[in-house]
């Protein structure tokens, strides 16, 4: 969660959603989204979270769909993309003709292109790279809390019972353990969340 206050949105486009799937399997089970699937000009903020996911998703997507996902129908772009990529299974289209898969070759093969250079960009990072034992401190529940604290008292209404209403089909030590976390997040949240499941388990 980044505050829109401090980092107000920029509108960059649109995405038109103009017609639901025609098969299920192939336009949702096999679509593969990721983080790291950017355009010219937009670069990633060093987030550990983000930074995560950048290669965490499309690892999952080679693992869940092959190689090639990307050559997929709905996933490959609307211009042909030529790069060093060949072979694999499923692999589709002509798996790049004759054209050499390195570079540089002169034989007319795939170029790096300056023109989709992510931009320079420095940051600044401090700290000690190493094994480092982790402990959950208020500072994790900062976020999630800015969050809460937002919601319009409807909302706030709708996800106390929307949540609740989950976790009240757990096992009790992990009701409990659930609601010790919503509590370091806010203590209204903890402690609405908690009446419910009160309400709902007599043994609570």
């Amino acid at each position: 969660v980044v505050s829109q206050k401090d980092f107000p949105l920029q509108e960059v486009g649109r995405m038109m959603l103009d017609r639901n799937p025609e098969n299920y399997f192939a336009e949702v089970e096999q679509t593969a989204f990721s983080p790291s699937h950017m355009v010219p000009g937009i670069a990633p903020s060093p987030d550990r979270m983000l930074q995560g996911r950048l290669f965490s998703y499309p690892d999952t997507h080679r693992h869940r769909l092959g190689a090639n996902y990307l050559q997929l129908p709905i996933n490959k772009p609307l211009s042909s993309v030529r790069t060093h990529q060949r072979d694999g299974p499923m692999s589709l289209g002509d798996n790049g003709g004759r054209l050499p898969n390195y570079e540089p070759n002169s034989f007319g093969g795939p170029a790096e292109n300056q023109a989709a250079r992510e931009l320079d960009v420095h940051t600044r990072l401090d700290g000690l790279v190493g094994r480092h034992s982790y402990e959950l401190t208020d500072a994790d529940f900062e976020q999630p809390r800015a969050l809460y604290r937002l919601l319009s008292d409807q909302e706030r209404k709708d996800l106390v019972e929307n949540i609740a209403g989950n976790i009240a089909k757990a096992k009790l030590v992990f009701q409990r353990r659930i609601v010790e976390h919503l509590k370091r997040i806010d203590s209204d949240y903890g402690g609405r969340v908690e009446a419910i499941l009160k309400e709902k388990n007599h043994d609570y």
